[in-house]
């Protein structure tokens, strides 16, 4: 028989294990809608595949998540503010720079592309834009290079903003416009949803996608260096991160 003072002993090795189990650390993590990879459903919960990989993560790394969807001006400003602690989405967004980390470990890609109707050429970038008709979706930020060009004077761009990727497709098809400057994933699904057949486009850009941590997050140096060791951890032992882009 083991001695009395074996029990209390043992408890107290075991204490810490419990403890942290029961305080581990919730992030609350924002996006906005960009379906299929992440967007709310239609009983306001987290969906995708973004959302899935972003909690197998996190889970890796210690953490579980508390989804939190916002339009993506307030999810700036949350990020900024620190109500928000990270964001799985593009780096390099210049009103974000002074208050986040951005990850090392790329999730996936996103295309955005120059969408047109098939009787209308192939563009070349940005002659064929001048004077024409560009539609737009509300509520996206696109790169600084793309919003330059946009709003280049020189060019004189028409831009038609509109809610949905849906409506944009009927505008387009309707010859509301020339063009269409959207991202090739939630373009497809709409295209699905209208029965539509794959329209022509030129791709701008290729986006990354990664880990973005609020400055203003407690240990926030820590968190983003978490995140991406789980994910090299997880691909080192094979697990299937793959996203569709």
């Amino acid at each position: 028989m083991k001695p009395l003072f074996w029990i209390p002993l043992a408890a107290a090795l075991a204490a810490p294990c419990v403890a942290s189990s029961e305080t581990q650390r919730t992030l609350t993590v924002g996006y906005y809608d960009f379906p299929p990879a992440i967007y709310s459903d239609a009983q306001g919960r987290p969906s995708g595949p973004l959302v899935d990989l972003t909690r197998r993560v996190l889970a890796h790394a210690g953490f579980e998540a508390r989804f939190r969807g916002l339009p993506s001006a307030r999810l700036y400003g949350a990020l900024q503010s620190g109500t928000v602690d990270l964001w799985p989405g593009a780096p390099g967004k210049p009103e974000l720079l002074a208050d986040t980390l951005e990850g090392r470990e790329t999730l996936t890609h996103i295309s955005l592309n120059l969408y047109h109707r098939p009787d209308t050429p192939p563009p070349s970038i940005p002659d064929s834009l001048r004077k024409r008709g560009v539609i737009t979706i509300g509520g996206y930020n696109y790169l600084p290079q793309v919003n330059r060009m946009l709003h280049d004077p020189q060019l004189q761009i028409l831009l038609h903003r509109t809610a949905t990727h849906t409506s944009a497709l009927e505008m387009l098809k309707h010859r509301r416009a020339d063009y269409l400057l959207d991202y090739q994933a939630p373009v497809n699904q709409a295209m699905k949803q209208l029965g539509m057949e794959a329209l022509p486009h030129v791709e701008l850009h290729k986006v990354a996608i990664r880990f973005i941590v609020s400055r203003h997050a407690k240990d926030s140096q820590t968190v983003v260096d978490s995140l991406d060791r789980a994910y090299a951890e997880m691909a080192a032992a094979g697990e299937d991160l793959s996203l569709p882009e």
